[in-house]
């Protein structure tokens, strides 16, 4: 038993002196790499690591925290009405605007990489402007103003589709809709850029070579050709989608205030940000924060599971 021991530990003993000897001989390159990767440790690890550590503390910031375990996620899950229905709107805004986002971005992307150059330049930039407006929540609170002067009312007073301006940014029936509305039109950002660049890596020879091994259509030429190519692009472009579509809460606030009728236009980050900006307790808020952190790593490896199986 001592003599099998033994061997794990020498053998260990020498990963690790094979290890520092690589390390050693790749050590202008591990210089480089060190200010990147000490300020992703400082601004995105740590952060990580310190928010699940308060999660277990009643933390509000003047006093030091005190451990009370499982207490916030107990109170999270079986306490929290409010939680309860952000969650549902969470998921509800995930499964519609990831999906769908997902896919419009990557069909725009398609058919726009057919245009000419000048003309898809033209489109590339309307697609995209969505995600770097600054005024986007402006234009929509316009757009779904609640009185009679705002678009959509005024176009449907005008077309005699009704009679009374609808009360979209505060009727619980229309908050969500627009919502949805608002995260599909921003989702075409990050993702869209994406595919578009992936697109243009593909090699013409590759099609031509399809065609001649058996290739009939361009859904066998999407399937079998630049899907397979793209993995990197569509595997960027899902985790962009993820986080965006459980990320929301901007536009919620922006739009349907903080907090909305009745919580129907509440999300998880808006529980967040009311419990870690307003309230100050940093203890539920880091709760909150690690549950929506864990669901969506979840997520990208279900959805990177599911990518891997493209072209296959």
């Amino acid at each position: 038993m001592s003599s099998g021991f033994d061997k794990w530990k020498d053998r260990k003993k020498k990963e690790a002196a094979y290890t520092l000897k690589s390390i050693w001989k790749s050590r202008v390159q591990y210089a480089f790499l060190a200010p990147y990767a000490i300020l992703f440790i400082v601004f995105f690890v740590s952060p990580v690591v310190i928010s699940i550590f308060y999660s277990f503390t009643y933390y509000n910031v003047l006093n030091p925290p005190q451990f009370i375990w499982l207490q916030n996620y107990i109170n999270l899950i079986l306490a929290d009405d409010v939680f309860l229905i952000s969650a549902q709107n969470t998921f509800l805004l995930a499964v519609i605007t990831g999906p769908v986002g997902y896919m419009m971005a990557f069909l725009f992307a398609w058919l726009i990489h057919e245009l000419p150059r000048y003309l898809r330049s033209v489109f590339v930039l309307v697609f995209y402007a969505p995600s770097i407006a600054q005024n986007v929540f402006m234009i929509f609170g316009t757009l779904f103003s609640s009185d009679a002067y705002g678009w959509a009312n005024a176009t449907l007073i005008d077309w005699g589709l009704m009679h009374q301006p609808i009360l979209w940014l505060t009727d619980p029936r229309y908050m969500m809709t627009v919502i949805i509305i608002v995260v599909l039109w921003m989702s075409l950002g990050n993702g869209f850029l994406s595919f578009i660049a992936g697109l243009q890596t593909i090699s013409p020879d590759q099609y031509e070579a399809g065609y001649v091994d058996g290739i009939k259509n361009r859904w066998q030429e999407l399937w079998y050709i630049t899907l397979p190519n793209m993995k990197p692009m569509l595997l960027f472009g899902a985790v962009m989608q993820i986080t965006q579509s459980f990320n929301v809460g901007d536009v919620s606030n922006a739009l349907c205030g903080m907090p909305s009728t009745d919580y129907k236009a509440s999300t998880v980050v808006t529980h967040l940000i009311d419990y870690g900006s307003i309230r100050y307790d940093m203890g539920y808020a880091s709760a909150i924060a690690t549950l929506l952190f864990l669901v969506m790593i979840l997520s990208k490896r279900g959805v990177s599971a599911m990518l891997s199986k493209v072209g296959t």
